[in-house]
């Protein structure tokens, strides 16, 4: 078995933390590794329930105190510390225990659904989507269907679980509270959990006479057309949720959510650097040499004016402001830029005037480049392979 870690350290304070600084640091680490949020992850739940065990100890003044005193080896524990009086410590009892902590629901507002307090409400599971989106699709935002099959309301019952006509008792059990309450000894006396009740699920009530349709989980097999709104600005990676549109919860419980997972199709004509664009300008020598005016396409479908001044070298960078793609909500503001890498075309085949043409320049100086115009060329070559 792993030696436990000392409670201080597993919430990340120090010995004279205050109960605030205790219940802030156990929040933040409930959060973290919250079973939702790290879906069959098996460490991510150990760590939760150590935080738990953690803070059950240093928020409670007198198991503070034994704990500070004596460590692991308190009073008759024979040799090792336990402040559950030897009941193992499932998810159940721990968000019964310290729903405070969460706001009152273990989902703590958008997490999951958990286990509350009282009689439970089912939620029903998410449903993960990949869409692949092109860049103009990205730039501007779009809508998409799915046909998606998915848990539904039973469609005979109207998501009851009961047939009609039949009547739901209280639960024999928990006598209707959805939980059972168990009372273990510890070092420091009687001590109370709470868990869901297996007869009930947490609801409180038994139904006499389930749906034959759906068996009582009121929910069947089915499809629906769900329409999504994908924002402008996405990125592959990124996941848009889509709230009750998952599966149905039983019993008219509460529907899950839709994952749509971005995917990114390549783009012929632009390479993506966050939300900036950059684009490879082809430019033939005249125009290099000479300058004058080119046109450059935007991922809006418009092609804007630029004027290129006499004499513009390879690798030359244009930025134009704001012309990239826009920020996703809630992720920064505004646009990125286009950015213009200028390339200077070199033709493979000559016509025979052509060559005469270009040979008269050979000898000549001026077309052979500076002394600075060479260092500046062996510079971005060297910064290119460093």
């Amino acid at each position: 078995m792993a030696q436990k870690r000392d409670y201080y350290e597993v919430l990340g304070v120090d010995k004279n933390a205050t109960e605030d600084q205790i219940k802030k640091a156990y929040r933040t680490i409930a959060i973290k590794y919250h079973p939702d949020r790290n879906p069959g992850n098996k460490e991510a739940e150990e760590k939760f329930k150590e935080a738990a065990e953690a803070y059950d100890v240093l928020h409670d003044p007198q198991k503070r105190q034994q704990y500070d005193t004596f460590g692991f080896n308190g009073p008759g524990a024979g040799g090792g510390y336990d402040p559950f009086g030897g009941a193992s410590m499932n998810m159940d009892d721990i968000f019964s225990m310290f729903g405070d902590i969460f706001g009152g629901h273990a989902g703590f507002g958008g997490f999951g659904g958990g286990t509350r307090r009282g009689r439970q409400q089912h939620r029903g599971s998410d449903l993960r989507l990949k869409v692949r989106l092109s860049l103009q699709e990205i730039a501007h935002g779009v809508t998409k269907k799915f046909k998606v099959r998915k848990d539904i309301t039973c469609t005979h019952c109207h998501g009851t679980g009961a047939e009609a006509g039949s009547t739901s008792d209280q639960c024999p059990t928990c006598h209707g509270s959805g939980v059972i309450t168990h009372t273990t000894q510890s070092i420091f006396g009687m001590m109370q959990t709470q868990g869901v009740c297996p007869t009930c699920g947490g609801e409180g009530t038994v139904i006499k006479n389930k749906c034959k349709h759906c068996g009582g989980t009121g929910v069947e097999k089915g499809e629906e057309v769900v329409e999504i709104k994908i924002p402008a600005g996405v990125a592959e990676g990124m996941v848009v949720n889509v709230p009750g549109k998952g599966n149905a919860g039983q019993r008219k419980g509460i529907n899950g959510d839709i994952q749509v997972f971005i995917e990114e199709e390549e783009n012929d004509s632009y390479i993506r650097d966050n939300n900036d664009l950059i684009y490879n300008l082809l430019l033939d020598f005249p125009t290099a040499a000479l300058g004058g005016e080119v046109e450059i396409p935007t991922i809006e479908g418009t092609r804007l004016k630029v004027k290129m001044e006499p004499g513009t070298q390879p690798g030359k960078t244009l930025r134009l402001r704001g012309k990239g793609l826009p920020a996703v909500q809630g992720y920064g503001r505004g646009n990125g830029d286009l950015v213009v890498n200028v390339s200077v075309y070199v033709p493979k085949t000559l016509s025979h005037e052509e060559k005469e043409a270009i040979e008269k320049f050979r000898q000549s100086d001026n077309f052979k480049g500076d002394a600075a115009t060479k260092r500046s060329i062996f510079q971005k070559f060297k910064n290119y392979f460093s």
